[in-house]
């Protein structure tokens, strides 16, 4: 079996592959367009690069890019997140943001894409907002015709707030949206996140909301992680920059799951 250990691996690597593998992991995320503009080369050259670089379990090949080979339970740093993706994800919030009508209420869950989606709400009248991300609540709460509350429980060290008074404060309230980020979607439909507790406020997020939207840029596609939220059919609506897999496409429209490209 081959060692997926990059220090155990011989140096084989040609000079513009070890490049692009240093510069996903300093990002966590490289696009094939930006690396074929930056080592002017074609798209066609960088995805063999990149191929080569995950058949010895370098990096991981996604929709339009690839991403450091990281662990399955253990979440990147939260700065190298919040610069992740960040175009992608901008769209991602403008569309959400259309989408969500003044004075509606509403659910926004822990994330970089979920606080994006806040920024762009402040242009939004007399919504109501309850969270857990100190980050969210920060961005909206100077908005006097905004109502926000926030969730209590333990708070991590990403503005995060987790655990059972968590859970039990969401479940006071029946809203008009969840707005809900995720760390990884499988091709099974799965959706899949690193903390267990989280996962425990995101589904009471999910269960007491009208209409579910899942923001998640397509670095999430095919991105392993240890805990199951749930099924991609308790989403109403996805918002990404990149089509799914066909196999994940298809689970999306047998549970009539519409999807908005960005």
């Amino acid at each position: 079996m081959r060692d997926k250990n990059p220090e155990a691996l011989p140096m084989t690597l040609a000079p513009r592959q070890q490049e692009i593998l240093d510069l996903a992991r300093d990002r966590g995320y490289v696009s094939i367009d930006e690396l074929a503009q930056a080592f002017a080369v074609t798209p066609q050259t960088i995805r063999r690069d990149i191929n080569q670089l995950a058949e010895q379990g370098l990096l991981r090949r996604t929709h339009g890019g690839a991403a450091s080979e990281a662990s399955s339970i253990q979440n990147t740093a939260y700065a190298m997140r919040a610069g992740q993706m960040r175009d992608e994800k901008q769209r991602i919030a403008e569309a959400v943001a259309a989408l969500i009508p003044d004075h509606a209420s509403l659910f926004i869950n822990i994330g970089t894409t979920t606080e994006a989606i806040a920024r762009e709400l402040l242009g939004h009248k007399g919504l109501k907002v309850i969270t857990n991300n100190l980050h969210v609540a920060a961005q909206l709460a100077d908005r006097p015709d905004f109502e926000v509350l926030v969730a209590g429980g333990t708070v991590r060290s990403d503005g995060g707030i987790v655990g059972q008074s968590a859970v039990d404060f969401i479940q006071q309230f029946k809203v008009d949206f969840a707005i809900v980020g995720i760390s990884g979607i499988d091709d099974d439909g799965s959706l899949l996140d690193f903390d267990y507790q989280e996962v425990r406020v995101s589904q009471a997020i999910i269960d007491n909301a009208r209409q579910v939207l899942l923001a998640a840029d397509s670095s999430k596609f095919g991105r392993n992680a240890v805990v199951r939220l749930g099924s991609i059919a308790l989403v109403d609506r996805m918002i990404t920059d990149h089509a799914p897999s066909p196999a994940l496409a298809r689970l999306m429209a047998e549970h009539k799951v519409h999807l908005d490209l960005v």
